[in-house]
Parts: structure tokens; sequence; C-alpha cells
């Protein structure tokens, strides 16, 4: 005798009974749209998922299936409410019917989206990302880095074909004042911009010294637009950063977090140029004043310099006259002297020079009888022969 058993086929139809039967009515689920697809027919097929907060892991998944008449309806009403079409990446709230099919699996039909609980759900994943970044203790710490008094190079994330790109390069470029503008490609909205961000901020983080900030652009957008700089990971990244970090996001109301925890934020692309390039201005300004004073103090010291110099001169010459009138004073009275014992002047006081063969007489011992002596007295000389 055989093991009771079932076949693979009953298993499934009891499966598909059963819930069936526990779930009879629709019901509303909330969950994050992961893939989203619309097939020639007009059907959208959706990959519904429930992540751990601030992960991508994964800890249900589930299919679903919107069926052309519904999908019209829905994406039209959610597009117009919400001023973005349905993408994957938003959370939404649906209203579901469970099936279960004996070869397709599990799935959910969705009847009806609310899209007032994707605008709320943005605000609340938003509060909680304020919350976990200001718990974790970085919220202040990109708008503390000191700026740089010169911000010439720029790395610039964004998407190069944007408009928003365009206008702060153009906006740069006329500007009297040079600017290295260096952009690293981002996707900027929805599915998959928060990992194009991070991805930029990390290949930047490996060139550091190559920049003095970094600006993070984009044009204006809706709420869902915008939803990616509110991510908790991307906002921490942002927060962390080691260079200081300016947005101009293009919104005209909201806030986003990364805002909040950037360096300096401005509303658009061309605020932001305008802002680089009036930095660029003062420190212009600054440098012509600073080179001005410069001048001008040189200037009124060189001038007192010159004054005293002058005075100096003028005191030379009055001493330097002094010193020579009395080295001429004492050099007068010096040749007054050595004339007062000149052997002219002693012979004009009555006194003579005797001399024998032109040599001086001065004892009675050196002459001897026949000798011829002349004898020097003040107007001439007189010649005898001693005795």
């Amino acid at each position: 005798m055989s093991d009771p058993h079932v076949t693979l086929t009953q298993l499934q139809r009891s499966i598909k009974t059963s819930l069936e039967a526990a779930f009879p009515k629709s019901l509303w689920v909330s969950a994050e749209v992961a893939e989203l697809k619309v097939n020639s027919s007009g059907h959208c097929y959706l990959e519904l998922v429930e992540k751990a907060p601030f992960t991508d892991v994964a800890l249900s998944q589930a299919r679903a299936t919107i069926w052309r008449a519904v999908y019209q309806k829905v994406s039209r009403r959610f597009e117009t409410e919400t001023g973005q079409r349905l993408t994957a990446g938003m959370r939404i709230l649906a209203q579901v019917s469970v099936t279960y099919h004996e070869l397709y699996g599990f799935s959910l039909n969705v009847s009806d989206i609310d899209p007032t609980f994707t605008l709320g759900e943005l605000e609340r994943q938003r509060q909680l990302t304020i919350a976990q970044l200001q718990k974790d203790g970085v919220w202040d710490m990109n708008r503390e880095l000191p700026l740089p008094l010169l911000t010439d190079r720029i790395a610039v994330i964004s998407s190069p074909q944007a408009a928003g790109y365009q206008d702060f390069m153009e906006q740069l470029r006329r500007s009297p004042y040079r600017c290295d503008a260096t952009i690293f490609e981002a996707v900027v909205q929805g599915a998959g911009a928060e990992d194009d961000i991070i991805a930029a901020l990390d290949a930047i983080a490996g060139r550091l010294e190559q920049f003095d900030l970094v600006v993070i652009i984009r044009g204006g957008g809706s709420a869902v637009d915008l939803s990616c700089f509110d991510g908790y990971r991307l906002c921490a990244h942002v927060a962390q950063f080691p260079l200081p970090i300016v947005t101009g996001i293009g919104h005209d109301k909201d806030v986003s977090v990364t805002d909040m925890v950037a360096h300096t934020m401005l509303k658009t692309p061309t605020a932001v140029a305008a802002w680089l390039v009036e930095r660029a201005a003062s420190l212009d300004a600054r440098l012509t004043r600073t080179s001005m004073e410069v001048r001008d103090a040189a200037t009124a010291l060189l001038q007192t310099h010159k004054s005293r110099l002058d005075l100096l001169r003028v005191d030379l010459s009055h001493q330097t006259t002094l010193l020579l009138s009395r080295h001429t004073e004492r050099l007068r009275s010096a040749a007054e002297l050595v004339d007062s014992r000149s052997p002219k002047h002693i012979l004009q006081l009555g006194f003579s020079v005797a001399r024998c063969n032109g040599m001086a007489i001065t004892s009675v011992h050196e002459a001897d009888p026949g000798d011829v002596l002349q004898i020097e007295v003040s107007d001439g000389t007189i010649e005898t022969t001693v005795n």
C-alpha cells in the first residue's frame, strides 16, 4: 500500500482556494515599486517590494498587475495629483486583490492607487531621514567645513543634458573670472538617482585635492522628482563629505534634506553660478582694495622716510659745517703756535744762528781760531772769522 499523497496540481489548487478564501475582498497594501513595465497591450506589470529601513535589503516581494483599462485611469490621476508619472522607486498604497495561478503562482491585481499616500509617504520618509541623521550626529558636519577663499575648482554633479547644467555653464562662461568646472555625470531624478549621485561623490572623493567644493545641480521638478534628495544614504554621504557641497536643485517651495545638510543651499543652478561669480568678484574687490592700501601705506612710509632723510641731510650739513669750523680754528691755532716757534720768528726777537761749514754751532768748542762763520740774523747773514 502506497503512502497517501497529492499531485502538484492538487496542491496548487488547494493553495489557490485557501488564499482566495482568506482574502475574498480587495485590501490596501503599501509597498515600494521595484520594477514597472508597460507592454504593447497597455497592461502594467509591477514588482512590489518591502525593504528594511535605510537599506536595500528586501523583506518581502510580490508581482502585481494593473490591467490596461485600470492603468489608464489610475496612472492619469496619479500623474495629475503628484506631478510625476508612476515609476520604479516610489512607495505606493495600492488597492489589490490576491490571486493565485497554478502555473504563475502568487500575484496581486491592482484596482486603484492612492496618490495622496505617495506624497505623504515622501514626507514621512523625509522626516525619518532627518531624525536619523540628527541621531547619527552628522547633521551639521558639512555646513561646519570652512569655505575656501578661492573657489574656482568646481566638481559638478549633474546630467550633462539637463537644461539646469547648461544654464549653469553658460552663466560661468559669461563671467569675467576663470572657473574650472569638472562634471561627474549622474541621473538626478527617478529610480537610480540616489545611487548615481552617491557614485559621483565617491569618484570625487578619490580626487579631493583637485577641487575646492562640490556642486549638485538639476532643473526644477515635482516633489516626487526630488524625492531622491531626501534619501538617507545620499543625505548621509553629503553630510559627511570632506569638501563643502553647494546645492542648486531647482525647487520652488520645498527644501530637500540634501539641501539641509549641504554647506550652502541655493534655489537653482543659475543661482549657484551667480553665487560663484559673486564670490570671485568679492575676492577681486578685496584684493584690489588691499593692493591700494598697500600702495598707499608704502607711499606714506616712503614720504615719512624722505622727510626724515631731508632732516638728517640738513642736520648733517649743519654738523659738518660746525665740525669744519672747529677743525679750522684748531688748525689756525696750531699754525700760530708753529709760526711762533719758527726760527725766523726767533731771529726776529734778536737771536742769531752761527754756522760753520753749514753746520749750526751750539758750543764755543766747536769753532777754532781762523774758522769762517756765517751768522744768520733776521734780515740776512753776516760772515766773520774766529780770532
